[in-house]
């Protein structure tokens, strides 16, 4: 066919591109997706390469408004509208952002909208520019991620260092120097004598190698990513698990484990981890109650979370101690471990596993009266975390 067809001639070096020939560039512009709208915003035109990007066919989407493009999020805080509104008052609007393809995957995109005009100024419409950025997006995302990560490292490595200085070897020191007198002075000491020195010795071994633990899974955390495995798991069956563990030390001491946790209620998360979550904090709460105290977990639904709290009656926590829970305060451990059995590191722990999770925790006590451990996961595996468009900025001209 002659190309003639195409173009109309004014002379022999001249021509005018007819609208058949700015359609075909368009479309072979095959990492770019492009579309016009009319003035209510409906789509009446869609080249090839929004057929490659969006997964749509032309026949699909003509008729169809824009906003199947955007998340259901974006489409609810009206974000469809907003770039329109700036496009009329600007002359254009730009932004990146996650859209959603006909698959319902997402992708990370650069985007431009501006108004179509004829040459009188009438208003035909607009035209929407895209172009894929997921995996510059993502590169850019490792990046962030990897020097967050070494930064957390490289904290985590001081904190483990500073309680294996501190909290473990102190405690040795004393238990090797416990052992050395019973050592020399064993054939003149009292039987009894003799006892008492043993049983400390057994106990202060004892409470070294659960400190020794605690500071092996609080590693796990940070160095051993392989072995976690989110999944969605009945939070009823992890809370029974727990009870059924610790009901016989809370019975000795009169106190009770209670929750009304609906059995429906799920959540994603790793279940070893989880476990030692729970575990943790209503062990905590028995070391810290006193005969007739009630422990009770009670769970409530928060958008995509679900806020769990272990509530007890016991002794509370000082104010001074309080606001160093969760961070590797060597004194305030090492007080914690002296006079509340090791709790400490074990909230450090913790907070670790929830963070691993994708959760929180927080606390709220009074002294004499008690304390209330908050701490959210999630409820189903996360989709692909939306970032605003002014978090990561890309070349327009990319």
């Amino acid at each position: 066919m002659d190309n003639k067809q195409d173009i109309s001639i004014i002379s022999k070096n001249n021509y005018v591109p007819t609208a058949r020939f700015y359609s075909q560039i368009i479309d072979s512009l095959q990492d770019y997706s492009i579309f016009t709208l009319d003035n209510d915003f409906v789509i009446n035109s869609w080249s090839s390469g929004s057929e490659k990007i969006f997964g749509y066919e032309t026949d699909e989407v003509i008729g169809k408004h824009f906003d199947l493009i955007f998340t259901e999020e974006d489409r609810q805080k009206g974000i469809p509208k907003k770039e329109i509104s700036v496009a009329l008052k600007e002359g254009r609007a730009t932004d990146n952002r996650w859209h959603i393809a006909k698959d319902k995957s997402v992708f990370y995109a650069y985007g431009l909208v501006f108004p179509l005009v004829d040459l009188d100024g009438e208003m035909l419409g607009y035209v929407k520019i895209l172009q894929d950025l997921t995996d510059r997006k993502q590169s850019a995302d490792t990046i962030k991620k990897y020097v967050k990560e070494l930064e957390e490292l490289n904290a985590h490595k001081e904190s483990v260092l500073a309680i294996l200085s501190h909290d473990l070897r102190s405690p040795l020191a004393s238990i090797i120097s416990t052992a050395k007198y019973l050592k020399t002075n064993f054939h003149k000491m009292k039987p009894e004598n003799v006892q008492e020195m043993l049983d400390l010795l057994h106990q202060s071994s004892t409470d070294e190698l659960e400190m020794l633990d605690y500071l092996v899974d609080w590693a796990r955390v940070k160095y051993a990513s392989d072995v976690f495995s989110p999944a969605i798991i009945q939070l009823t069956q992890c809370v029974d698990k727990v009870f059924e563990t610790l009901n016989d030390g809370a019975l000795t001491n009169e106190i009770h484990l209670h929750h009304n946790i609906e059995e429906d209620m799920s959540v994603f998360a790793d279940e070893k981890m989880l476990l030692s979550i729970i575990q943790n904090i209503v062990s905590n709460a028995i070391k810290h109650s006193e005969k007739g105290d009630t422990i009770i977990l009670t769970a409530k639904r928060e958008d995509d979370k679900i806020t769990v709290l272990v509530k007890d009656t016991g002794v509370g926590i000082p104010k001074e101690i309080l606001g160093k829970l969760f961070t590797p305060q060597m004194k305030t451990l090492s007080e914690v471990r002296k006079k509340n059995k090791g709790a400490g590191i074990g909230l450090l722990l913790v907070k670790g596993f929830l963070e691993k999770n994708g959760g929180d925790i927080w606390v709220e006590s009074i002294e004499g009266e008690g304390s209330s451990f908050y701490f959210t996961l999630l409820t189903e595996k996360p989709l692909v975390k939306e970032v605003v468009s002014d978090e990561i900025m890309f070349d327009e001209n990319a």
